[in-house]
């Protein structure tokens, strides 16, 4: 290069210029009139399963040495829950850093990944990081994957192809029926992703079996967390389940030491706690419900409800209702244009949103 097309300071990659910004859901501000939540991230309400905590505070007493880098308790205990060989996971820091390891994995830049949008906001993200490029394919009007048009955006240059069931931020999942049908017309030489971030919440006729879906295809791929249904946001623990050369690939790409040692036994406990787990997530379950039936009786169309979370699909109302939440003392996550999704948190404050969306309607 001459000098003369040298830039005069330190110049990052040019893509990055392109890679959107991650916006969190922001937490509320204190108030001296009322108690304020957080309905902005999906969070789990509850506090860590039972024995979680003790078993993550004698972690803390050996936080001088090195986590174990191949995460052998963690895979152990997956491999026994799940009924799949150990060398078939792949842990991350979150679902989400498992995301970037299969792009850095199996995309070159320039190659497409097909992914429905709206949906998971990490997305775009880690495809423009990596160089790849997005092909977003637009939902139904109900909040549903399109997947004839989804396999109709699948080119030559696809690598990969990633479902998120249930949607976030819009809520319905896929059917087995509707799976099954759209990976049968997947190209065995492309990733399928199958993003469960949720799963735990998911109550339909038809639910989709990832792990026997997987254990069917080559191609497969299933993301899975600790952040939601576990209550183990804040340790950032999830994993993959794939065929061995994909698992392999994301392990290979993995950040050394990524998932601490307090963060590893975390999850072991939280595995072992599994009835605490299911009587917390019916009642999460219990209360999206009766917060969907609430919204539905006031003449909202809230899509098909499947996570820990309502959509509200408003366009350019969103930020209105967003204003008229953290009035109330609630803040949720609004996509400005599109719509808000909240959280199923605390029965109070499912109240106080149900109110809100009440007198929004009147308004």
């Amino acid at each position: 290069m001459s000098d003369e097309a040298r830039p005069a300071t330190p110049t990052p990659r040019p893509h990055l210029a392109r890679v959107p910004a991650y916006v969190p859901g922001k937490p509320p501000a204190p108030r001296e009139d009322l108690v304020t939540y957080k309905l902005s991230s999906n969070e789990n309400p509850y506090p860590p399963l039972p024995g979680v905590i003790a078993a993550a505070h004698e972690a803390v007493d050996t936080m001088n040495r090195y986590p174990d880098m191949g995460n052998g308790v963690l895979y152990a205990g997956l491999a026994e829950k799940l009924g799949v060989p150990a060398s078939h996971l792949a842990a991350g820091t979150g679902s989400v850093a498992l995301i970037y390891q299969l792009l850095t994995a199996f995309c070159e830049p320039g190659d497409e990944v097909v992914y429905p949008w709206r949906s998971f906001e990490a997305y775009p993200i880690a495809v423009s990081t990596c160089g790849a490029v997005s092909v977003q394919v637009p939902l139904t009007a109900d909040g549903r994957h399109d997947l004839e048009a989804m396999l109709a955006a699948i080119t030559d240059r696809t690598r990969i192809v990633m479902v998120c069931t249930p949607n976030n931020p819009t809520g319905p999942s896929l059917t087995q029926t509707e799976l099954d049908a759209f990976l049968a017309r997947v190209p065995s030489h492309v990733v399928a992703v199958v993003d469960e971030a949720y799963l735990e919440f998911v109550r339909m006729d038809d639910a989709v079996d990832g792990i026997a879906t997987y254990a069917r295809h080559e191609n497969v791929v299933l993301f899975r967390t600790f952040s939601k249904a576990y209550g183990l946001a804040g340790f950032r623990v999830g994993y993959a389940v794939a065929p061995e050369p994909i698992a392999a690939a994301l392990r290979k790409v993995s950040l050394p030491f990524g998932v601490s040692s307090v963060a590893q036994v975390a999850a072991v406990a939280s595995l072992g706690a599994e009835e605490a787990l299911l009587e917390r997530v019916d009642a999460l379950v219990a209360e999206r419900d009766r917060v969907g039936d609430a919204l539905k009786a006031q003449g909202w169309a809230i899509p098909d409800a499947q996570g820990n979370f309502v959509w509200f699909g408003l366009g350019e109302r969103t930020l209105e209702l967003a204003a008229a939440c953290e009035e109330a003392g609630i803040v949720v996550r609004p996509f400005a244009g599109e719509g808000c999704r909240v959280s199923i948190g605390e029965p109070e404050a499912n109240d106080r949103l149900i109110e809100v969306a009440a007198r929004f309607v009147r308004g």
